[in-house]
């Protein structure tokens, strides 16, 4: 039996939209629910990097394009990238520790948007999703991305566990799979 729910697709598909619908659903059926999703930030049209938004609405940076070509050794990078892993903590630490606390009375959601290279970055982070999967008061709702290049191991992780469903995002399912998704995280809490 499932008692986790995650969205995988490529990039752009539109895995964010999804979980913010189901998010929507669960909160005005009063389900508790916390968590972050990354949203894009763009200036003048072009894409600058990614903030994390928390459900309760803090934000802040993930990352932002890098403006000089030398990196310090320092630097978590990916691609044009830079990651700002300390904003990152800051933000969601806290609220996954929160999730994790209270009565087990009522399972808790968790929505975890992403779990890809750059939240990686964090081994803290890591340290949290892991004590939540194996936990059992939480429900996960979360996005992995696709496998491309070099395997995550955490995501890797998520997606051969048996108590995990992974849903895949495609352009021919994403306006119809709503909710088949919310129906699996409802059999989780149960």
């Amino acid at each position: 039996m499932s008692r986790h729910v995650f969205l995988t697709g490529p990039p752009g598909i539109g895995k964010t939209t999804l979980i913010q619908k189901v998010t929507q659903a669960l909160k005005s059926s009063d389900i508790p629910i916390d968590g972050f999703y990354t949203e894009e930030v763009k200036e003048g049209g072009r894409r600058r990097g990614f903030d994390v938004v928390t459900l309760s609405g803090k934000r802040g940076p993930l990352s932002r394009v890098s403006s000089d070509s030398s990196t310090s050794r320092r630097e978590c990078r990916v691609g044009q990238y830079v990651v700002d892993v300390v904003s990152f903590e800051q933000l969601v630490l806290p609220v996954l520790r929160n999730v994790n606390q209270g009565s087990d009375a009522e399972k808790k959601i968790c929505v975890i948007d992403e779990i890809g290279k750059m939240e990686l970055f964090s081994q803290a982070f890591i340290q949290a999703v892991r004590q939540m999967l194996a936990g059992s008061g939480t429900v996960l709702l979360g996005t992995i991305p696709i496998p491309k290049g070099r395997p995550l191991d955490l995501v890797e992780e998520i997606r051969s566990r048996k108590d995990v469903e992974v849903f895949t995002v495609s352009k021919e399912n994403r306006n119809s799979i709503l909710q088949d998704i919310l129906a699996a995280v409802e059999s989780c809490r149960q």
